[in-house]
């Protein structure tokens, strides 16, 4: 037996050997692609062609690469605004591009914002004498406003164009907690802080429903202010209104229909779209590419032109999605990562800081840890600007208090300001079970919060109290900043959110401006005056193998099938789903104290359920495959 011993141990040492042997083989070939990065791509003379096959943002998430292998799913493609934006003005002045492309066969959409600021920079191509050409399977409402700013938008004869407009339907779980006897204590202050209606109401409350259709209407009426200004004869009420009349009077043919309100151009597959583009750039070079027209892709042009940094620098932060603890983003706006990056750069000498936010809010100590470094720069006398995007909600508009100047959008959501806490208890549930609870308590708060055994009223009051301490604080950080008293702003406070234009008039903002609007108001207050500047980004240097990876991915293009109305709707769907899932799963979330805007969330996105997430849904909803 020690022989056989001694014989299975060398196995073992020779099975770790070539283990350890192949592991290093492995990372060698890992480092030498790493080490050996392609360089920029050539730029073609011809079409810069924006393969938009995923969704417009305003920043990009980091892509995981153990994630994605894991799970097996390509992740969505996302695309920052800005580098579509800075990707076509310069196209506008390069002799190289002589059309500009946008495939929107697979677009997954974007928000208002991005897209109007999108369309200018198209705007700037055309009046350059260059040609702006779209192309989709079917056009929504984002699809609809990029075409509206070309000089030729295609759409295939099998497709449509519908404009849906901003809002839809909100789920509430009351009836669900009810059903299994879930005890959901829900803290808040906020006659509008609707983001816990769904966990304590059956449907919406008079106070949400003002709000939605306040700031719906306000976002519906930019869109088609934006669509009507770049396409004057452009039926949109028409097709809005009454989507199956304007179909019925084009002989049942959507693409038809289509056309005859003036959404789109041309009508024409995509073989016939590449020979029309081909016609303007010029046929490609190369007989292996599968787009016959003469082309450079956006991750290409991107870095044959890379940012200019002449100048002084201005300093720019991006707070981004939902405001969470910790290290998460970008993407997320992770309140540690984000404070370790405004600390870091503090010394570095910045004439300016401007804070760029579009998120709905989040994490009450993210907020505060995220203005707290801001306020930092402010004490240092540097000045601190805030650009508001689409959405400076809640903790969003929470770390924008310590800036000197806040520009917005007309249509950027905002204020939002309350805050909220939800923690579930089950002990009536378990109760139907034969499970009941019993102890001794030294105090009131002895034991808790009793998930099982149920809260005590002690705890339920000092939960109460301390959110409402925590409101307290945030008129307070915003009474400051605004020159108000905190009266006044719990009179436009209370969770109610605003459009831009709207909360200027009450002064939660100071200007409306872009984010080019900002950053050169930030050169003026830090005296830079007519000398140059540029704007850098704050942000953390990825690793070598992420960067490698997302590199292979940017210049990759989807293989999932174009979409028709009909696919495009079941994507939504999903996403919808996805959403709802987020907010079951939220209530069992392990969080803090919430300043979080549920109607700035967005109503369509590219979340996808995950295998374990929709077990989990049809547990909690009875539902089967």
């Amino acid at each position: 037996m020690k022989f056989a011993s001694k014989i299975w141990k060398l196995l073992v040492g020779i099975k770790d050997a070539l283990a350890l042997l192949f592991l290093i083989l492995f990372f060698g070939v890992i480092y030498a692609a790493l080490t050996a990065r392609p360089t920029a791509g050539h730029v073609q003379k011809g079409a810069l062609l924006l393969d938009l096959d995923g969704v417009v943002v305003e920043e990009k998430s980091n892509v995981d690469p153990l994630d994605v292998l894991l799970s097996g799913d390509a992740p969505t493609h996302e695309f920052a605004a800005r580098d579509i934006e800075r990707a076509m003005r310069l196209a506008a002045k390069d002799d190289r591009v002589k059309v500009v492309v946008l495939d929107l066969s697979r677009f997954m959409g974007g928000r208002f914002v991005h897209l109007k600021e999108i369309g200018a920079a198209m705007d700037e191509v055309r009046k350059a004498g260059k040609p702006v050409l779209t192309f989709a399977n079917v056009y929504l409402d984002d699809g609809i406003q990029l075409a509206a700013h070309s000089s030729e938008a295609w759409l295939d004869p099998m497709g449509e164009a519908v404009a849906t407009g901003p809002g839809g339907t909100v789920n509430y779980y009351k009836g669900l907690i009810d059903r299994f006897k879930v005890n959901a204590h829900v803290y808040r202050v906020g006659t509008h802080k609707s983001a816990v209606e769904p966990f304590m109401r059956s449907g919406m409350s008079p106070e949400a429903r003002s709000d939605y259709e306040n700031t719906y209407g306000a976002l519906w009426g930019a869109w088609k202010a934006d669509v009507q200004k770049a396409r004057p004869k452009a039926h949109v009420n028409e097709l809005a209104s009454d989507p199956v009349a304007a179909i019925k009077a084009a002989g049942g043919d959507f693409a038809k229909g289509a056309q005859a309100a003036g959404i789109v151009d041309r009508i024409g597959d995509k073989t016939d779209f590449d020979k029309r583009v081909t016609e303007l750039a010029g046929k490609s070079a190369d007989d292996d590419d599968d787009v016959p027209y003469a082309h450079t892709r956006l991750a290409t042009w991107l870095k044959a032109n890379p940012e200019k940094a002449s100048g002084k620098a201005i300093a720019v932060v991006t707070i981004a999605g939902e405001i969470v603890d910790g290290d998460a983003g970008p993407g997320q706006a992770g309140g540690d990562r984000i404070a370790r990056l405004l600390d870091d750069a503090a010394g570095e000498g910045y004439k300016a800081l401007v804070v760029r936010i579009d998120s709905p809010g989040g994490s009450v100590m993210a907020s505060e840890r995220i203005r707290r470094a801001i306020q930092r720069w402010r004490d240092a006398k540097i000045p601190v600007v805030v650009s508001m995007g689409n959405l400076a909600a809640s903790g969003g508009y929470w770390v924008s208090t310590p800036a000197q100047k806040v520009f917005a959008e007309p249509a950027t959501i905002t204020g939002s300001i309350g805050v909220f806490a939800v923690v579930p208890s089950f002990e009536k549930t378990l109760a139907d079970f034969g499970v009941t609870s019993d102890g001794v308590r030294t105090t009131p708060l002895s034991g808790q919060p009793d998930v099982f055994g149920g809260f005590t009223p002690e705890l339920d009051d000092l939960m109460q109290s301390s959110v409402e301490n925590i409101y307290g604080k945030f008129l307070g950080l915003v009474a400051r900043a605004r020159g108000r008293t905190p009266e006044q702003i719990d009179a436009i406070g209370q969770g109610r959110i605003w459009p831009g234009a709207q909360a200027k008039e009450l002064g939660l903002v100071d200007e409306m401006g872009n984010l080019d609007t900002a950053l050169a108001y930030a050169a003026k207050a830090g005296g830079v005056g007519n000398g140059k500047w540029h704007a850098e980004f704050l942000q953390e240097p990825s690793d070598p193998f992420t960067s490698f990876f997302e590199d292979i991915e940017a210049d990759s293009t989807s293989d999932a099938a174009a979409y028709d109305f009909a696919g495009l709707i079941a994507a939504r769907q999903q996403a919808q789903a996805a959403r709802a899932l987020r907010q079951v799963k939220s209530l069992f979330a392990v969080q803090g104290v919430q300043a979080y805007c549920m109607e700035c969330a967005p109503q369509s996105g590219t979340q996808q359920i995950k295998a374990k997430d929709l077990s989990l849904f049809q547990a909690l909803t009875g539902l089967q495959r």
